[in-house]
């Protein structure tokens, strides 16, 4: 009689972790786009970040390796203009951002750099102080958000995004230059395309 009840216990306990493999999709909803002004902490990147780097990690080595090698043994990074308008910007390297974490990138990789108005995270976290702004940036473990003024401090990221929603021409002038040598292998401008073109062709 003992030996009936326990059989049942089995198949239930076995049950379990046929439900482990169901939270892949979790890198696909990112509707939290607004939290990113508050803590880093709870930011949306953060619970699936862990996932989405370990799936990155597994599947880009192939793809995106040899690219990546390429890339670096010519130390110039890609290139890719975003049309947008001075108020539109931010909101394009918004999406741009969003692009870039869906399709596997690390936080981490990612910097942003805006020439006129500072990104709302970037105004919430100096509010805390500098020093506690710029080890999040040492963390390297989150997208960063900076100001034109502050880009020669930030380190190398794979990905910059800079943002040219406002600011004198002499702003992006110098910013674009210097994100390009920020960026290690992709550098994305969102603003008006020709202003953006002359400059970049200043600076070649």
């Amino acid at each position: 009689m003992p030996l009936i009840p326990e059989e049942p216990q089995i198949h239930e306990s076995a049950q379990g972790p046929r439900t482990a493999p169901t939270p892949r999709p979790v890198p696909g909803p990112r509707p939290a786009a607004p939290p990113r002004p508050g803590r880093p902490g709870p930011l949306r990147p953060t619970p699936p970040v862990q996932r989405t780097s370990r799936d990155a990690t597994a599947a880009t080595p192939g793809p995106s390796g040899p690219a990546a090698a390429s890339v670096t043994a010519s130390a110039t990074p890609q290139i890719q203009l975003i049309p947008a308008s001075a108020d539109g910007a931010l909101d394009a390297a918004e999406e741009a951002v969003d692009l870039l974490l869906e399709s596997g990138r690390a936080p981490g990789d990612v910097l942003v750099v805006t020439t006129g108005e500072q990104h709302p995270w970037a105004t919430h976290e100096l509010s805390f102080g500098e020093a506690s702004y710029w080890t999040q940036h040492d963390a390297g473990d989150d997208v960063f958000y900076a100001d034109a003024a502050v880009i020669e401090r930030a380190a190398t990221r794979p990905v910059v995004v800079v943002a040219v929603n406002g600011g004198p021409d002499t702003v992006a002038a110098t910013v674009l230059p210097l994100a390009r040598t920020r960026a290690g292998a992709l550098l994305i401008v969102c603003g008006d395309a020709q202003r953006i073109n002359s400059v970049l062709n200043a600076g070649a």
